[in-house]
């Protein structure tokens, strides 16, 4: 489900973890950038991790940090990427902490809104 966005249709709150999304990509040097928010406001910021051993999308690994800090659900999710979409697997991390109405907002390199998907 893709739902085209623009930056005055995000609230503040959906803006920031965009931007935090971008400067992880951006501090990093990696793919992608991303950034989740739980049910208490707190963020968690995340590049992509491509080591011999273990890949993870940034997405997956800021799920994974807000599930090894505690979190017990999430409101929103941020992803910046080249790419014009957001994978199932991905969208299936924030689903199983979040639920499948948890927004996954897809944003280009330069942090500008492409789309707002649902985690379901």
């Amino acid at each position: 489900m893709l739902a085209p966005m623009t930056e005055t249709t995000l609230d503040p709150e959906d803006r920031k973890i965009i931007t935090l999304a971008r400067s992880a990509r951006a501090r990093n040097g990696v793919p992608e950038g991303a950034a989740v928010r739980d049910e208490t406001g707190r963020t968690y910021v995340a590049g992509t991790v491509a080591l011999e051993s273990l890949e993870l999308s940034a997405l997956r690994t800021a799920v994974a940090m807000a599930v090894a800090s505690g979190a017990k659900s999430l409101e929103a999710a941020a992803v910046v990427s080249e790419e014009a979409a957001v994978p199932d697997a991905d969208r299936a991390a924030v689903r199983d902490l979040g639920g499948p109405e948890t927004p996954v907002f897809l944003a280009g390199p330069d942090g500008t809104p492409r789309a707002t998907l649902t985690a379901g």
